[in-house]
């Protein structure tokens, strides 16, 4: 009898409700946000069978209870919440928090109608994430997204000065205000020709950066001061030759930043040839120095180098080529612009077609002369190398030569046509020769086209 009730009470266990296998209590999960700025306000709540509840928000901080709050900074959480049933069986959920913060740099400052970049940063680091550039008007200025690192970059162009903000999914960055600085500038209503009327004509863009702050001088001594509208005419002596120094500036007033450009005027004698002198020949050699065209001395004296150069010029410009100035070249020369070399590097350049030679450093043109190439057109074109070099003069007038080629080579000449006229070799006028022969050293580059 005690035996088969042993065995009863056996089976009773084996089949009761607490020897069954242990079912993990059913939880559910709810955020009242998951995504959004930082700092980031969450209530958590957890529903289910279980009877308590454990929560890791992901940042090193925790909380008991079936619903909880929670404050994250920027960054991307996991929260995780464990249920315990009343038998202790335990069963585990998750959600994704997202935290947002965005920074925003700049420069701040460019000038008037040009592009001011924006780079930023999005935390947490999420790549493809859309970010818009909003003015303090309410405007969107320009959107892009986010790469590497949750890196942004975006470009903008100003004309007034705003305050901008990056925006991402709620998140609002630090206010970056942009200053701009105008653009100055000046026209002249006149020729410039001594006598003939003369008048300064100031501009500034935008108009809103104020009046703009004029001072003109002639030698030093102040000839017209103080602040004018943009559009304004003022009017600058031209009863002789002179040169003036001009100074346009802005305040930086209202947002804008400080502006300032200098420039000058030549009130020239429009004729002008091997023997004059003055003002007008020093503005002239000071405009030739200005775009590397060679000269001995930047004087008030036109002798043989300022003639040279003014051939030079002639030549570059498609001019008769005189040696001498007239009301055209001046309109020319004080728009001109510097050469451009054909190829990059440190090398030399001889133009067939215009009778000239650049030396290039760098890319760029240093130094401009006026030459004579081959009168039968026999000067070689190509890629040449100086392979020999003979300082001084040679028997047949050569001067300082550097041979590039067999005979061929370019030296100092006591004559230098305006036209092709020489042998074959490069010919460049005497008082320049000594500078191109410090230029072409042994194994140097020749490019003549």
């Amino acid at each position: 009898m005690i035996v088969r009730a042993a065995i009863v009470v056996a089976l009773v266990l084996a089949f009761s409700p607490a020897a069954a296998a242990a079912t993990p209590p059913t939880i559910r999960v709810s955020a009242t946000t998951a995504s959004g700025p930082a700092p980031l306000r969450v209530v958590f709540t957890a529903t289910g069978d279980g009877v308590s509840y454990h929560w890791d928000f992901g940042d090193g901080s925790s909380a008991e209870g079936a619903s909880v709050e929670h404050v994250y900074g920027a960054g991307a959480f996991t929260a995780r919440v464990t249920a315990t049933g009343a038998g202790g069986e335990t069963s585990t959920t998750s959600l994704r928090v997202l935290s947002l913060a965005v920074t925003l740099k700049s420069r701040g400052i460019a000038a008037y109608g040009q592009h001011l970049r924006f780079t930023g940063r999005l935390v947490p680091a999420i790549r493809g994430t859309r970010v818009s550039l909003y003015a303090a008007n309410g405007s969107r200025a320009a959107r892009g997204r986010t790469g590497r690192g949750g890196r942004f970059n975006i470009g903008i162009p100003v004309r007034q000065p705003m305050a901008y903000t990056a925006h991402v999914g709620g998140a609002v960055s630090n206010s970056i205000v942009a200053r701009v600085r105008p653009a100055l500038s000046a026209g002249f209503l006149g020729s410039g020709v001594v006598g003939q009327p003369l008048r300064l004509v100031p501009k500034v863009r935008p108009r809103a950066a104020g009046p703009v702050k004029v001072d003109v001088r002639r030698r030093g001594r102040l000839i017209a001061a103080g602040e004018f509208a943009s559009g304004a005419r003022i009017r600058l002596p031209s009863s002789r030759a002179a040169e003036y120094r001009i100074t346009l500036s802005t305040s930086g007033a209202g947002g804008y930043a400080r502006s300032r450009v200098s420039l000058r005027k030549v009130v020239f004698r429009p004729r002008l040839a091997v023997g004059s002198r003055g003002p007008s020949v020093l503005a002239l050699n000071e405009a030739l120095h200005h775009l590397h065209i060679a000269l001995g001395s930047i004087d008030a004296s036109f002798g043989l180098d300022t003639r040279d150069a003014v051939v030079a010029f002639q030549k570059l410009h498609g001019l008769p080529r005189t040696g001498s100035v007239d009301a055209r070249f001046w309109r020319l020369l004080l728009m001109a612009a510097a050469p451009r070399a054909r190829y990059s590097g440190d090398h030399i350049e001889v133009s067939k077609a215009l009778q000239v030679l650049f030396v290039v450093r760098a890319g760029r043109v240093v130094l401009v002369s006026h030459v004579s190439t081959g009168a039968t057109g026999n000067t070689p074109v190509g890629r040449w190398h100086v392979y020999s070099k003979v300082p001084g003069w040679l028997p047949d007038g050569m001067f300082d030569s550097s041979f590039f080629l067999r005979g061929f080579a370019i030296h100092g000449y006591p004559t230098v046509p305006f036209y092709p006229g020489s042998h074959g070799c490069v010919r460049v006028p005497l008082w320049l020769a000594p500078r191109i022969y410090s230029y072409d050293p042994p194994g140097s580059t020749i490019y003549i086209y």
